[in-house]
C-alpha cells in the first residue's frame, strides 16, 4: 500500500504540470479557428470567369443553323438544345443513381478497420480484496504501450435490410415521377414552339410590307406637314390627316411589334446564342383541322395520359410504401454478425481471432405509436385520393376549355381572314380611284395601312388557332415526341418528330392539321385590256396579291389556269369595267368562273386597272384557295 502511494502521488502531479500546458493549447486552437472563419464575397475575376464558363457552355456543341427551318426542325432544336428540358433529362439520370445507390443499402455491411494505438505510460492496475481491501497483486500490465490492431467484420441487420428494400421501391418511383415530369417539360415546349412558330412566321411574311408602309406613311407625314404650312390644306384638316396616319403608323408598329418577340422567344426555346440570324421556312398554311368529334374520348385519354395525373399516381405509390416502412419499423430488430480480428500485443495469448453472433433488439415504446401510425397513414391516402380527384376534375376542364377555345379561334380567324380580304379590296379600290392630289394619295394609304393591320391581324388569328390546336393535344397529354430516334443530329429528330407529329395528332382529330401537302400553283394571264395599259404590271400586281395570300404561281404539269378578261363600258361620267375571272385545269376543264364590277374614273390608267384587277382576285381568293388545296375534288369545288 506504501509503494502504491508515491506512485500516485508522482503520477498527480505530473498531470498537474502537464494540465495548464493542454489547456493553452486547446484554448489557442479553438480562438485561432474562430478568427480564420469569416465571410469572403466573391470578386469580379470570380463572377466574370463564371460568367463567360457558363455562356461557352449554354451554346456548346450545337449544329449551326443551314437554311429556312420548318416546324419539325424548330421542334427538334428546342427538344434538343432546351435548357429546360435538359435540366429534366440530368433530373432523371440523377434519380436513376439514387435508385442504384440504394439497391446497395440493401446488402450487409463489410466493415473493416485498422489502427495504431499509443499511450504515453503502461496500462494495468492492482488488485484488492473485498472484504479486507488489501492489495492481492503488485501493479501488472497486459497490454504494450505501443501496438497495431485491425478487424474486418460482415454483420446484416434484418430491420435496416427492410427499411432499405422500402426506400428503394420508393427511389424507383421517383424515377417514374422524374420521367413524367420530363413529359410536361416536352409537351410544354412543343406546345409554346408551335405558338411563337406560326407567330414568327406571320411577322416574317408581313415584315417588308410593314416597313415600306411606315416609310410611306412617314413621307405622306412630312408632305402633309409641308402642306399645312403652305396653307394648302386647311390647319384643322391637316392635323387630322396627320392623325389618321399616325394612328395607322401605330396599329402597323404595335402589330409588327407583337408578332416580330416571337423570333426572341423561338431563338430562346432553340437555345440559339444572341444575334443568330435565322429564317423561317414560308410553306403554305394548313387547313385548320375540325372539331374532335368525341369530347368524352378526349376526356378518358387525359385521364389515362396526362403527366400530372400520372405522377400523382406515383406519389400514392410511394406514400403506400411509406406506411410499409413505417410498420416495418415496428418489428423486432435482428442482427448477424462475424468476422476476424488481429492485435499485435505480444501480451495477448492469442493475436488472431474469429468471431460472431447474433442479437435481437427492440423498441417496446413505439408500439403505443401504432394508432396513430395507422391515422396518419390513412389520412395520407385519402388526402392522395382528393388530390388526385381535384386534378382529374381540372383536367377534364382543360379538356372543354381547350376544344371550345380551337372553335372560337377558328370562328376568329376565318372572321380576320374575311375581314383581311374585304380591306385588300378596298385598299385595291381605293388606289384604282386615286387622282393623285394630296388628299387622295392620303386615303389610299390609311386603306393600305389598314389593310395591312387586318393581314396581321390574320396572320395573328391564325397563329393563335394554332396555339388552340396545340393546346387541345397538350390538355389530352399526347406525346409529339418519338420514343427512339435514329439519329442524334437535328435534321433526323426532325423528320421523326414530323411523323411523331402526324400520328399522335391523329388520335384527337380526325383531320391533321400539320400534314405535309404540296398545294397547286397558278399559270396567271390577263387579256382584254385597253392599249395605253401595261399588261405586264397588271400580271405582276395580281401575281403579288396571290403571292402575298400563300398562292403558289408555276406553270407545271398540276398547274390551274386563272385568266383574268378585261373588258369595259363608257357610261356618262364613270367607265364601268368587268373582270371576269376563270379557272382550268390542264385538260381545259372549266372548273370556276366569277365575275367582278366596279367603275373607273375617266382617265384609265395602269395604276387603276391593275388596283381593280387585285380586287377581282381578292373577291375569289376563298374559292382559289380551295381549287388550290384539294386537286382531287377541284370540280366539285365549282360555285
Amino acid at each position: 500500500m506504501s509503494h502504491l502511494q508515491p506512485m500516485n502521488t508522482a503520477m498527480s502531479r505530473s498531470t498537474m504540470r502537464f494540465a495548464p500546458l493542454a489547456a493553452s493549447v486547446a484554448l489557442a486552437v479553438f480562438l485561432a479557428g474562430c478568427g480564420a472563419v469569416k465571410p469572403k464575397p466573391l470578386t469580379h475575376d470570380e463572377i466574370a470567369t463564371r460568367v463567360q464558363k457558363d455562356t461557352q457552355a449554354m451554346y456548346k456543341g450545337q449544329e449551326p443553323v443551314n437554311g429556312p427551318l420548318t416546324l419539325s426542325d424548330v421542334m427538334a432544336r428546342s427538344l434538343k438544345y432546351n435548357l429546360d428540358y435538359r435540366l429534366k433529362l440530368m433530373e432523371t439520370a440523377l434519380s436513376q443513381g439514387l435508385l442504384d445507390v440504394s439497391k446497395l443499402d440493401m446488402l450487409p455491411k463489410l466493415t473493416a478497420d485498422a489502427g495504431y494505438r499509443w499511450r504515453s505510460n503502461d496500462s494495468g492496475g492492482t488488485s484488492i480484496g473485498i472484504e479486507d481491501r488489501i492489495v492481492s497483486l503488485r501493479p501488472s500490465t497486459s497490454e504494450e504501450r505501443a501496438h497495431l490492431l485491425g478487424d474486418a467484420t460482415l454483420s446484416w441487420d434484418v430491420l435496416d435490410f427492410g427499411l432499405s428494400y422500402f426506400r428503394a421501391k420508393q427511389a424507383a418511383e421517383d424515377v417514374n415521377v422524374t420521367q413524367e415530369r420530363r413529359r410536361k417539360v416536352l409537351q410544354n415546349i412543343v406546345q409554346d414552339t408551335r405558338d411563337a412558330y406560326w407567330r414568327a412566321l406571320g411577322a416574317q411574311r408581313l415584315l417588308g410590307e410593314a416597313t415600306s408602309v411606315a416609310d410611306n406613311i412617314q413621307s405622306a407625314l412630312d408632305k402633309t406637314r409641308q402642306a399645312e404650312r403652305a396653307g394648302i390644306l386647311p390647319p384643322v384638316e391637316g392635323l387630322e390627316y396627320q392623325r389618321a396616319l399616325l394612328d395607322a403608323m401605330a396599329l402597323v408598329t404595335q402589330k409588327r411589334q407583337e408578332m416580330e418577340f416571337a423570333k426572341r422567344e423561338l431563338a430562346a426555346l432553340m437555345n440559339l446564342a444572341p444575334n443568330t440570324e435565322f429564317t423561317l421556312a414560308d410553306t403554305n398554311e394548313a387547313a385548320l383541322s375540325p372539331l374532335p368529334s368525341s369530347i368524352d374520348q378526349l376526356e378518358q385519354m387525359a385521364l389515362e395520359q396526362r403527366p400530372e395525373l400520372r405522377e400523382e399516381d406515383y406519389k400514392t405509390r410511394i406514400d403506400a410504401l411509406e406506411a410499409k416502412k413505417q410498420i416495418t419499423a415496428l418489428f423486432p430488430n435482428l442482427n448477424l454478425f462475424g468476422g476476424i480480428g488481429y492485435d499485435s500485443n505480444k501480451y495477448l495469448y492469442n493475436e488472431n481471432w474469429t468471431q460472431g453472433g447474433l442479437s435481437m433488439s427492440m423498441n417496446l415504446v413505439r408500439l403505443a405509436g401504432i394508432p396513430a401510425i395507422k391515422r396518419t397513414n390513412k389520412a395520407r391516402m385519402e388526402v392522395d385520393d382528393a388530390r388526385r380527384m381535384a386534378l382529374s376534375m381540372a383536367v377534364v376542364t382543360q379538356v372543354r376549355v381547350s376544344v371550345e377555345r380551337y372553335k372560337l379561334a377558328v370562328y376568329d380567324h376565318n372572321l380576320a381572314q374575311e375581314s383581311a380580304s374585304v380591306d385588300q379590296r378596298l385598299a385595291s379600290v381605293a388606289r384604282a380611284g386615286s387622282n393623285n392630289q394630296l388628299t387622295s394619295d392620303l386615303e389610299t394609304l390609311r386603306t393600305r395601312a389598314r389593310s395591312l393591320v387586318s393581314r396581321f391581324q390574320e396572320a395573328s388569328s391564325y397563329a393563335a388557332a394554332q396555339s388552340a390546336y396545340g393546346r387541345v393535344l397538350n390538355s389530352v397529354g399526347i406525346d409529339l415526341m418519338p420514343e427512339q430516334v435514329a439519329g442524334s443530329d437535328v435534321a433526323t429528330l426532325s423528320r421523326a418528330i414530323q411523323t411523331s407529329l402526324v400520328e399522335g395528332e391523329q388520335h384527337v382529330f380526325t383531320q391533321v392539321a400539320d400534314v405535309a401537302h404540296v398545294d397547286r400553283p397558278f399559270a396567271l394571264s390577263v387579256s382584254g385590256l385597253p392599249a395605253k395599259v401595261d399588261g405586264d404590271a397588271v400580271r405582276n400586281a395580281v401575281g403579288n396579291v396571290l403571292s402575298g395570300n400563300r398562292l403558289a404561281l408555276g406553270n407545271g404539269n398540276d398547274a390551274l389556269a386563272v385568266e383574268l378578261h378585261y373588258s369595259a363600258s363608257r357610261g356618262k361620267a364613270t367607265t364601268r369595267a368587268l373582270w371576269d375571272v376563270t379557272v382550268q385545269d390542264k385538260g381545259g376543264k372549266q372548273l370556276m368562273k366569277q365575275s367582278y364590277q366596279s367603275y373607273l374614273p375617266d382617265d384609265v390608267t395602269t395604276r387603276s386597272v391593275s388596283a381593280l384587277a387585285e380586287a377581282a382576285v381578292l373577291s375569289v381568293l376563298d374559292q382559289l384557295r380551295q381549287l388550290s388545296a384539294a386537286p382531287e375534288t377541284a370540280a366539285a369545288n365549282t360555285p
